[in-house]
């Protein structure tokens, strides 16, 4: 399949924090998919309406509506990913988030675009009842993300299928987002998915971590509390968002690669 639109929609994930910037901008999985797929065809473009912060929501009532009129049948692909920053929030109840997001999937499904869905990672390294919960969580949340898929008859990437992603190296500092090396892994992943050249090296796992010292562990910790932890939580204690006030990086259908 040739591609002559590459539509992502979603939150952070899929803007492309935090990986390198470019033109001013996070560049991100979509960016580098974009790259490839635009070798495919003169005439590709591209559009991220993706916007940090966003829940499952508000992608589907601010974004899905944008997408549409651009959408061109199967030869538009569309990448829809929401719902993890519900699922974080204290307050997530799956009955109210599943019905928006089944809503939104079911209506991009409808154009007869060419529809990927993802799952979340549900294990990150951690142990403990806190991990469990999380894991717990996301896995429901991929059960209704999986049974959609099926329905819709949609193309789905599955984070859990390679253990290794779960590899805190993937990250950046802020220890939610990935870094440079792990968009290019997901990059070359949806890539291997869409049937496109990719790096088949992405699956090799990163050679044992040397250890770190406790004290320079200690340090790492206390800087992440403080430049990320506490910021999050007093933006949840005033209702704020990262993506507050924000625009999408390419809201309209942009010639790729930017010249």
């Amino acid at each position: 399949m040739t591609y002559q639109r590459f539509i992502a929609l979603g939150d952070s994930f899929t803007e492309g924090m935090t990986d390198e910037i470019i033109a001013g901008n996070f560049r991100g999985w979509a960016d580098r998919v974009s790259d490839v797929l635009s070798k495919e065809s003169s005439e590709f473009t591209y559009v991220n309406l993706a916007i940090r912060g966003k829940l499952v929501k508000q992608v589907a009532e601010d974004q899905v509506p944008q997408a549409l009129p651009f959408i061109n049948g199967k030869e538009t692909l569309v990448s829809f990913h929401a719902g993890a920053n519900d699922v974080l929030r204290p307050n997530y109840k799956p009955e109210n988030v599943f019905p928006i997001y089944n809503e939104a999937v079911r209506k991009l499904a409808a154009t007869g675009a060419t529809l990927m869905l993802f799952t979340v990672l549900e294990r990150t390294g951690n142990t403990g009842k806190t991990a469990d919960m999380w894991a717990e969580r996301f896995g429901t949340f991929n059960k209704n993300v999986r049974a959609m898929a099926t329905e819709v008859g949609a193309i789905i990437v599955d984070a859990n299928e390679e253990k290794f992603l779960s590899d805190r190296r993937l990250l950046a500092f802020d220890r939610l987002h990935l870094n440079d090396l792990g968009h290019d892994r997901v990059a070359q992943g949806v890539l291997e998915v869409l049937g496109m050249p990719f790096n088949p090296s992405w699956r090799t796992p990163l050679p044992p971590a040397k250890p770190t010292p406790w004290l320079v562990k200690k340090a790492i910790s206390i800087a992440w509390f403080f430049s990320f932890a506490l910021p999050w939580i007093w933006r949840r204690v005033r209702g704020k968002s990262s993506g507050d006030g924000r625009s999408a990086k390419y809201p309209i259908p942009t010639s790729w690669p930017l010249s």
